[in-house]
């Protein structure tokens, strides 16, 4: 990639409101530090950053910032962003020493198309970025994975990475998982429960009043037949 040159003027002010009026200009806020330099208050064209965001290289990329005569190397270490509009707010530059080994957050990029998608399955990416230790000459713009011959099941961990060790150390975790091929998600439809439905019990005083009603019934039934057994001996 070419040398890109970004130019930044130093801030006086600082606060919301001259945040505010730079955003209005085009530009952004942006702070510059690094061992041994104090922090500098600076403010630089916002699409000049979005430019380099954007490449390959992405914040990883090492650029120079000229401050009035004196220029640096540096990359953007972190960045914010509006979370509605996405554009951006503020960036931390870093001065980078060409000399010595730093820590890169570098991102993850899928190659081909797996076997266990074709047959249905979902590529499922848990880490998007991997931590390597290196000079910043040597950082890769990304750590390609192919993942053509993988089957629903198979996983791809850290300690399975192609990278050239000779110039560059993985900081993150050899066990952990990059991606899988997991299984469709199929909805399960809601089980339908029947419910038997409970017998009522009668309240006791229902009941009761029943049993009363039988009991009259079943008296008036004997005086009827008693009083006919008289009838027919007359």
């Amino acid at each position: 990639m070419a040398e890109i040159t970004v130019q930044a003027e130093e801030r006086q002010e600082v606060g919301k409101g001259p945040n505010r009026r730079l955003r209005t200009q085009g530009k952004i806020p942006a702070v510059l530090y690094g061992q041994g330099l104090k922090t500098l208050s600076v403010s630089v064209n916002t699409g000049d950053v979005d430019q380099i965001l954007c490449s390959e290289t992405g914040h990883n990329t090492i650029f120079k910032l000229q401050v009035g005569s004196h220029s640096t190397d540096v990359l953007i270490r972190d960045y914010q962003l509006d979370p509605v509009k996405g554009t951006l707010l503020h960036a931390d530059f870093q001065v980078v020493a060409l000399d010595k080994k730093m820590t890169f957050a570098v991102p993850i990029q899928t190659l081909g198309t797996a076997s266990g998608v074709t047959a249905g399955g979902v590529l499922d990416i848990v880490l998007r970025e991997i931590e390597l230790e290196c000079f910043p000459s040597d950082v890769p713009d990304h750590v390609p994975v192919d993942v053509t011959e993988l089957e629903i099941g198979d996983s791809v961990r850290v300690e399975a990475l192609q990278m050239d060790l000779s110039k560059i150390s993985v900081l993150s975790e050899p066990d952990l998982v990059i991606l899988s091929i997991v299984p469709p998600h199929v909805e399960e439809e809601p089980e339908v429960v029947v419910e038997e439905e409970e017998e009522l019990e009668e309240p006791e005083l229902i009941k009761k009043g029943k049993a009363e009603e039988e009991e009259k019934e079943t008296e008036m039934e004997g005086k009827g037949k008693d009083e006919k057994a008289k009838q027919d001996k007359e």
